[in-house]
């Protein structure tokens, strides 16, 4: 196929959308079901790089799950805790590692993954297929799909949901332009390699990177390649539990991100996994309805007596200090930032998120002051020297 007709452009008053080749020759997608949009189109380039460059520097299987093209979520093939099967609601089904990956690209903020487009690495399976099909989403790309998988994806939606395959074979031109405003933009494809090479400058006190956290920080700088900036980036266990997009202060991304990954954390203490939720409640009521419960106002949303739509006893708020203990307890965390931290605020910042591990291009004028406040908390730091600016 040479040309693609969408159904409209970013909105539906931008009429006569359509994708093609500028040298004339196919294109690298097939639609197999439904019809795509030029948003659909966007997530689902950017999402496959990504999760492509994922599986080539860890080996894994990978997915990623993609709102307004950035992705909500990102994770390597791992295994699981039977808490995060729990929240992640697939405590029930059979799991491959391509469906785990998924369940947990989706379960890093399942909030902004409602409406997801879905990347997988590898050739979708029935496993994950079976997994997409009760989650709320626009399509999904992948290099392959097997048969069971093929049907099952084309029953969703009522037969409209979008299903593309990508040539896994395909190289972009090494020049890419873009039009903004009549104007015509040239560069080279950002091909910088994620590798373990980057990590290798630490002049931070403590040095020690062990292989799994050298693991999430690779992670979380591929994540922020396909991220728009600026961006920040917390992992942990092969998959991405905060992710900040487009802030114009880079303290701003790093609160973004770490309130995302307390959230995280904060859906596994037991109270919340004990929550009376009535059986009724399905699961993206009851994704909003704990993300209010773990938030600071609930008290005041407890005595506007709202509970008892969604619960079947009144249960106990989560109190400040509640959450202020859980949250010491989370550590181990990596963090990726795409461009340098201009001040030792963002160190403070993520600590408060469980981060011992940071990769960062550094350059600032400030150096020695973030490097300062890492030793305060005993953070090995690595400076990457490489910007990672996506837009």
């Amino acid at each position: 196929m040479k040309e693609l007709a969408l159904k409209y452009g970013c909105n539906p008053n931008q009429a006569q959308a359509k994708v093609f080749m500028k040298d004339g020759s196919d294109l690298p997608i097939t639609v197999l079901n439904g019809r795509p949009g030029y948003i659909n189109l966007l997530d689902a380039l950017n999402s496959y790089q990504l999760v492509k460059e994922l599986q080539a520097a860890t080996g894994k299987v990978a997915a990623a799950s993609f709102k307004h093209v950035s992705p909500a979520g990102a994770a390597v093939a791992t295994e699981m805790s039977a808490t995060l099967k729990k929240i992640y609601y697939v405590d029930d089904l059979e799991l491959s590692p391509l469906a785990c990956a998924y369940a947990c690209a989706r379960g890093a903020d399942r909030m902004s993954s409602y409406g997801d487009f879905v990347a997988l690495s590898a050739i979708c399976d029935k496993e994950t297929a079976t997994l997409l099909k009760r989650e709320v989403s626009d399509g999904i790309i992948a290099p392959g799909y097997t048969d069971e998988a093929l049907a099952i994806l084309k029953s969703k939606r009522k037969g409209s949901y979008c299903v593309l395959q990508i040539n896994p074979a395909y190289v972009p031109n090494p020049i890419e332009t873009k039009e903004v405003y009549g104007v015509t933009f040239q560069q080279e494809r950002n091909n910088a390699k994620i590798t373990l090479d980057l990590l290798q400058n630490r002049p931070t006190r403590n040095k020690d990177i062990p292989e799994a956290a050298a693991r999430d920080l690779l992670i979380s700088l591929i994540v922020l390649k396909y991220t728009q900036s600026n961006s920040v980036c917390y992992v942990k266990d092969g998959m991405t539990i905060g992710v900040g997009a487009g802030q114009q202060s880079r303290v701003h991304c790093t609160r973004l991100a770490g309130n995302k990954a307390d959230n995280w954390w904060l859906r596994q203490h037991p109270q919340v996994l004990a929550l009376p939720f009535k059986e009724s409640i399905r699961r993206p009521d009851r994704d909003n309805t704990i993300d209010v419960y773990i938030s600071d106002d609930y008290e005041d949303v407890l005595a506007e007596g709202t509970w008892q739509q969604f619960f079947t006893t009144k249960p106990a708020p989560l109190t400040k200090a509640d959450k202020k203990a859980w949250l010491q307890k989370l550590h181990g965390v990596a963090l990726g930032s795409d461009a340098f931290f201009p001040f030792g605020d963002n160190i403070e910042r993520a600590h408060r998120s469980g981060v011992d591990f940071i990769a960062q291009a550094g350059g600032s004028i400030r150096d020695d002051n973030v490097i300062e406040t890492c030793d305060k908390y005993h953070i090995a730091m690595a400076m990457t020297g490489l910007r990672l600016f996506h837009h």
